[in-house]
């Protein structure tokens, strides 16, 4: 039985795939229909850190790509595996990011919301918290889980 891709390979797949100006393969989450509905509604931006939206494969309200190589952001993904209750979190204008890896992270997963979000950010756009910033609004609109949960 295949496992669910994990953070690293997700990242490796968009360094591949996310060069040049054609579509970007990105892979799609399976959340639930709730957490689908929720991840549907995001009103994800045209450009992120100045950089223009491109195509994705396949084409998902879930997912979303921009710049070259690509910025990927999936919606809908399952809690960070890597994640335990001691984790250090990037706490920026308010929403918390699980990085990974933790030493020199290229993914990062928003957490204590009811639909996690990971965002993929090539080396190319370091600072990350910076294109991360440019999300804060998008991830806001998603609702908290209560009490702190993650």
């Amino acid at each position: 039985m295949r496992g669910k891709p994990t953070a690293l390979a997700i990242a490796a797949t968009l360094l591949i795939a996310g060069c040049g100006t054609g579509q970007v393969q990105v892979p799609e989450p399976r959340p639930d229909a709730a957490t689908a509905r929720l991840c549907g509604s995001l009103r994800l931006p045209d450009k992120l850190h100045g950089q223009a939206a491109r195509a994705t494969e396949p084409r998902s309200p879930m997912i979303r790509a921009w710049g070259s190589p690509a910025i990927a952001l999936r919606c809908g993904v399952g809690r960070p595996a890597a994640m335990m209750p001691t984790s250090e979190l990037a706490t920026i204008n308010g929403v918390d990011w699980f990085p990974q890896p933790a030493d020199r992270p290229t993914t990062f997963t928003a957490v204590g919301r009811r639909a996690y979000v990971e965002v993929t950010v090539p080396a190319k756009y370091e600072p990350a918290g910076e294109v991360l910033i440019d999300l804060t609004n998008v991830i806001k609109s998603l609702p908290q889980k209560p009490d702190g949960e993650l």
